[in-house]
């Protein structure tokens, strides 16, 4: 969502309230994170003019950035409504729509926004990311080295082709174009500033080398699989994480140093993103890592919850683990995760116990469950990943939406269904079932833009299978026809 310049002419100066300052001020809060403060002033100038476009249009950013969606569409229409077609005006609106996902409206959108200014990169920028929404992934490529030939350091639009080329399976260039991600304008810096290189892939064994778990906690899971690779070429590693990983990294690789306050990383020679080593590893399809488990539950904590799920669970009945939704802050959240209700295909399984993982403000739908399957709940219970882990190890199978529970599963060699949108995440790449990543996974792919109900028809129907009791053969009828006596017998 990109920030509007101040207004140019646009602004009634015989109100007699100073909106032209009020607005200039409004845009700072906004820039600067104040969203509350940029709101207060935004209703404050719409009370006086409330057809003014700019303050409409920024007001529509601030709602969006606070979580009112349908507020902010309704802003930035009437925007567009009292003012003309900008660009600007529809690359903002765009992204609104693809947020409801209403992707007919948001290509419409962007569509136009190309079509007014056909030599703005931001505008094929935008245009690039609707397509690959709409799984359109050679018109996003297009779209996005058109805005390259016009700016070639356009990191979103490199970050774009990267994800397009990766979900296409087009790995060699899709690496090198994944390193862009960094230099987004809006992304959260890896590391502070620092005047060390980045690593390339060369060998030392004199210094140490800095990793950074840079991404969500799925993320690191998936690409803590190459420490032992690296620790080939450089004995001495420190490795940046947050506390919740580091004991899943202390598994793959005892002699790590492991640190969570950057005023506690030792010196080092080099560093690296983890998720930068599948380029330096030359990663494809044909050669991805994957020896599994690479992680492995504690035997003491499997003991404790299998005694725990025995109480809980009734004899006999298959253990089905379910996690329907993700952390709300990540940026594709409302794509990726789904509702407690959304599974109810499974709720009337016979002799199947779901047993709920899920952790954060979505747990409470546990509250409103009505299902044949008993529900447990032991979400509030589970203290850290070892405890998953040892939960896990006491399912029969793991469903869940796109989070860092299904990697955790799929790296002890459990097995874990992921559920995904159509557009998924460029690792789960297209059409197939299967991963080259973890080989216990299967996918379960959505058809239709943001509907789940098929995908969960699909996945009980999996179910019943995989737990049908075995077919039990009628021995009389499989017998091999007895030998005739050559004497008749006598009529009875």
């Amino acid at each position: 969502m990109e920030p509007i310049p101040p207004p140019s002419g646009t602004i009634d100066a015989t109100v007699p309230v100073p909106i032209a300052e009020l607005f200039a001020l409004a845009a700072d809060c906004e820039r600067a994170g104040k969203l509350q403060q940029a709101d207060s002033l935004l209703n404050h100038m719409l009370t006086a003019m409330p057809t003014q476009p700019d303050s409409l249009h920024l007001a529509g950013i601030v709602a969006f950035r606070l979580g009112r969606i349908e507020e902010a569409l309704e802003s930035m229409q009437r925007a567009i409504q009292f003012g003309v077609d900008t660009p600007l005006y529809l690359r903002n609106i765009c992204e609104v729509y693809r947020t409801l996902g209403r992707l007919e409206e948001a290509l419409d959108t962007a569509s136009r926004a190309v079509a007014l200014s056909p030599n703005d990169p931001l505008c094929l920028h935008n245009l690039a990311i609707i397509h690959y929404e709409r799984l359109e992934l050679d018109e996003s490529i297009a779209c996005a080295e058109r805005a390259l030939a016009m700016n070639d350091q356009l990191a979103g639009a490199h970050f774009e082709l990267a994800e397009a080329l990766l979900l296409q399976g087009k790995w060699d260039r899709g690496w090198e174009e994944y390193e862009w991600r960094f230099r987004i304008a809006s992304a959260a810096p890896m590391m502070p500033a620092t005047n060390k290189p980045q690593w390339q892939g060369e060998p030392f064994d004199d210094e140490t080398l800095l990793l950074v778990g840079d991404q969500g906690f799925g993320d690191v899971i998936q690409f803590s699989r190459y420490i032992p690779w690296v620790a080939e070429r450089c004995p001495k590693i420190a490795v940046a994480c947050a506390v919740e990983v580091a004991p899943l990294l202390t598994q793959i690789h005892p002699g790590l140093h492991l640190f969570q306050k950057w005023e506690d990383a030792p010196p080092y020679r080099a560093f690296a993103a983890l998720s930068g080593l599948p380029r330096l590893h030359g990663t494809r399809i044909d050669n991805t890592p994957a020896s599994i488990p690479y992680l492995r539950a504690d035997p003491n904590k499997i003991a404790a919850w299998k005694n725990r799920l025995d109480r809980l669970t009734p004899r006999g009945f298959k253990r089905v683990g379910i996690v329907w939704a993700g952390r709300p802050t990540h940026n594709n959240d409302r794509r990726r995760s789904a509702t407690l209700a959304t599974f109810g295909p499974l709720f009337n399984l016979p002799r199947v116990s779901l047993v709920s993982l899920q952790k954060g403000p979505s747990a409470d739908q546990t509250g409103s469950y009505f299902g044949r399957a008993p529900l447990i709940n032991v979400g509030a219970e589970i203290q850290d990943y070892d405890d998953t882990m040892a939960i896990i190890e006491n399912l029969d199978v793991v469903v869940t939406v796109d989070t860092s529970v299904g990697h955790l599963a799929a790296a002890l060699g459990r097995p874990a269904w992921l559920l995904l949108a159509t557009a998924p995440d460029w690792r789960w790449l297209l059409e197939r079932s299967d991963s080259p990543w973890y080989p216990t996974v299967r996918l379960f792919r959505q058809t239709a833009h943001r509907q789940w109900s098929d995908v969960m028809q699909r996945v009980a129907a999996a179910l019943l299978e995989r737990f049908a009791p075995p077919t039990t053969i009628d021995a009389a009828a499989e017998a091999p026809p007895a030998k005739r006596s050559r004497r008749a017998k006598a009529a009875i």
